[in-house]
């Protein structure tokens, strides 16, 4: 009888301990194993996956970096994956040979890309090209014969490269130098002389361009994520035999132009690009491009689709080669992108019937239908559209989300976000009946941890618009007791977020495990809802989408679980002007967090390298009368004196896409004003930092705004 009351009770702590789930923790961030590049062998009995882990830097103390690894798996289950790169190599745009017998990548060497293949028996990894330009994005013919692969030069090197350009050609389009033709700056030969005459000057002046001792700009993009750059890049098509153990690349394309490589044709004849190959328009002034049909051998490009004011792309060819599938969008303003069907031989186009912004365009085996992906309503969802009955059916729900996949004859495998887990590998038969998970990139870890589940909601707005909506209660939530509120706001401002968006599952969940509960929106203007919802913030930036977050917080609020003494607002991007524009204008929220925001509309358009979205959204540019006054009417920084919210600021110090001026802009006012302010700048940080920054970076944002919110709490 003793013996079995210690039993009952040695079971029964047994039981509670395993109840007793941790927190997840910032620290999980290192934990987290993404999986994405599924690709099928060209017979369908294999697949490859890649895998990125964040792991400790081995010399330098405290500093996580990005590693990624393929994996093998049969499609049959017969096995399990199995590693067949080093985690160590940082190995790029895999794909198979013909045969299936080997996988093609980049890895970099000398600090420029280049081709390696590996054999699937085993075996080092063999290097295939050391093209003095570095090569990207391989792809093998359908014979196995020849590799395709992409390599950008600058327009010095196009110049000189008398391969690409025999005959010492010229940019046709006007180089924009003021005063200047383009032969006079190109077909200078005099040697460079401070004190000699005025060409030896240019000379002179030219060299020290060159040199890196000065930047001039006469280009319109002239600015890249993290850096300036006068120079333009052309993306150029190359191929290389696979027979020849000594072949160099043959170069497909030249001119001051750049090309992508869609596909390549079933019978090998031909390959599918886009480019826009508008002799008389400055490349960064052409928002414009068309589809071409180019012989793998070379020569003049076939135009096949574009018009005025369009944007075509490609992306896949059907098995039959009867149809392509392709994508057009027009260049300006605020639209989403049609998705259609054409038919080489007929000439004949389908629209495809969704009324989303797809990707990853992919045939199944027998031409018959057309898998794609698409986010929709909180998730990112896979559909597959049948050609004979021209009807899109949804493959996957709205709550989880499909990052990679691909199809064979009789498999549909892909990678998929849960709340439950943030990333997993499956398998399932073409309809997606059954599926069954392969990996467990994660299991292992959150098996002790407790999660918080988003409830989806929804309300509709003062325009007829349903906006929707999701609420994560604390984790471990006790009833009775009131909880602090945090208010996300995602940014774009065409982003979305729900339960099937992998950027925020591990920010959400580390604040829920803190005892915050955390409410979230796609307000008018999100992505993953019709036109009409997209463009539901164009000249409103500000006052509509705040009615539409503070009403998803105010519901949440009524729920009656939320600490109305205790609401905290945070966000990025687009989302870091929403948080600003909302505490000018409301003293509801204890403390604020604004990132990598965009504060001064007018300051914006000359200073990031979106400054697009100035005219497409508000109808002109500052010096436009009408847009003048409506710019500063919706800046945040015009209400900057009627903020009296705690603020703690966020910016890269790298970020040209909104621009540090905005960040110290907001900080400096602020702290004129005598207002209770805290500004962070991290060095080396992008407008990416929160996705895919320095993991250091990450960890530290995510620790300051929770300890600025934690003074207020």
């Amino acid at each position: 009888m003793k013996l079995r009351c210690v039993l009952i009770l040695w079971l029964f702590t047994l039981s509670s301990f395993a109840q007793q789930k941790g927190r997840i923790l910032v620290s999980d961030l290192y934990q987290i194993k993404t999986a994405s590049n599924i690709k099928f062998s060209p017979d369908g009995k294999w697949y490859i996956y890649s895998v990125q882990s964040i792991v400790e830097n081995d010399t330098k103390n405290g500093e996580y970096d990005y590693r990624t690894q393929w994996f093998l798996a049969p499609s049959d289950l017969s096995s399990p994956p199995r590693a067949i790169t080093d985690a160590k190599e940082m190995t790029a745009g895999a794909c198979w040979s013909a045969d299936g017998r080997q996988l093609f990548f980049t890895r970099l060497v000398k600090e420029k890309p280049q081709v390696f293949s590996l054999a699937m028996n085993g075996g080092e990894a063999t290097q295939l090209t050391d093209f003095r330009y570095g090569a990207t994005n391989p792809k093998i013919s359908p014979d196995g014969k020849t590799l395709i692969f992409s390599a950008a030069l600058n327009t010095d090197e196009l110049l000189r490269d008398s391969v690409l350009n025999t005959g010492k050609a010229l940019p046709s389009w006007n180089l924009e130098k003021p005063g200047m033709n383009t032969p006079a700056v190109y077909q200078n030969h005099a040697k460079g002389n401070a004190d000699g005459s005025l060409e030896e000057i240019r000379a002179y002046l030219q060299q020290n361009e060159k040199d890196k001792k000065a930047k001039v700009f006469n280009r319109l993009n002239f600015q890249g994520e993290a850096a300036t750059n006068p120079e333009l890049k052309y993306m150029q098509l190359f191929t290389l035999s696979l027979s020849k153990t000594d072949a160099a690349p043959v170069a497909l394309t030249t001119g001051f132009y750049s090309y992508s490589l869609a596909d390549i044709s079933p019978d090998g004849k031909f390959l599918l690009i886009n480019a826009d190959l508008n002799p008389s328009q400055h490349p960064d002034r052409s928002q414009e491009s068309a589809i071409y049909r180019l012989s793998i051998t070379g020569g003049t490009p076939e135009l096949i689709l574009r018009g005025p004011d369009q944007r075509f792309s490609a992306e896949s060819i059907s098995p039959d080669g009867k149809w392509l599938s392709c994508q057009v969008q027009s260049s300006k303003g605020v639209n989403l992108s049609r998705t259609f069907i054409y038919n080489f031989t007929t000439k004949e186009r389908a629209d495809v019937p969704i009324e989303r912004n797809a990707n990853a365009l992919t045939w199944s085996g027998d031409s018959k239908f057309l898998y794609f992906l698409a986010q929709s309503n909180g998730g990112s969802v896979l559909y597959r559209y049948n050609l004979s009955g021209k009807r899109a059916i949804r493959l996957s729900d709205f709550d989880s989300g499909i990052v990679s996949f691909d199809v064979s004859r009789s498999r549909l495998a892909y990678v998929k976000l849960n709340v439950s887990d943030p990333s997993e590998v499956y398998v399932a038969d073409l309809q997606n009946k059954s599926p069954k998970v392969i990996s467990k990139l994660n299991t292992g870890w959150l098996a002790a941890r407790q999660l918080s589940y988003p409830v989806k909601k929804a309300f509709t707005n003062e325009l007829g618009m349903q906006v929707e909506y999701w609420v994560m209660k604390p984790s471990g939530m006790e009833s009775g007791k009131k909880y602090p509120i945090m208010l996300e706001i995602h940014g774009g401002p065409a982003a979305m977020w729900g339960p099937g968006e992998a950027s925020m599952w591990h920010e959400f969940q580390y604040y829920t495990g803190l005892g915050y509960g955390v409410v979230y929106s796609n307000p008018r203007g999100s992505g993953g809802y019709s036109e009409a919802f997209l463009r539901g913030n164009v000249k409103d930036w500000a006052e509509g989408p705040t009615r539409d977050v503070l009403k998803a917080l105010d519901l949440t609020i009524a729920e009656g679980w939320a600490d109305t003494t205790r609401q905290f607002i945070t966000g990025g991007s687009y989302a870091g002007y929403l948080t600003a524009w909302i505490v000018g204008h409301t003293n509801r929220f204890r403390a604020a967090c604004a990132q990598r925001g965009v504060y001064d509309l007018t300051t914006f358009f000359g200073e990031g390298n979106a400054w697009r979205l100035v005219p497409n959204y508000f109808g002109g540019y500052p010096w436009d009368s009408s847009a003048a006054a409506l710019l500063k009417a919706q800046s945040p920084f015009t209400y900057v004196d009627k903020i009296h919210t705690p603020v703690i600021i966020f910016h890269g110090e790298t970020d040209l896409r909104t621009g540090v001026i905005q960040s110290e802009m907001m900080y400096k006012a602020l702290k004129v004003l005598g207002r209770d302010v805290e500004y962070v700048r991290h060095p080396g940080a992008t407008h990416e930092l929160t996705r895919s920054g320095n993991n250091r970076q990450r960890v530290d944002q995510m620790l300051r705004t929770m300890e600025f919110f934690e003074r207020y709490k």
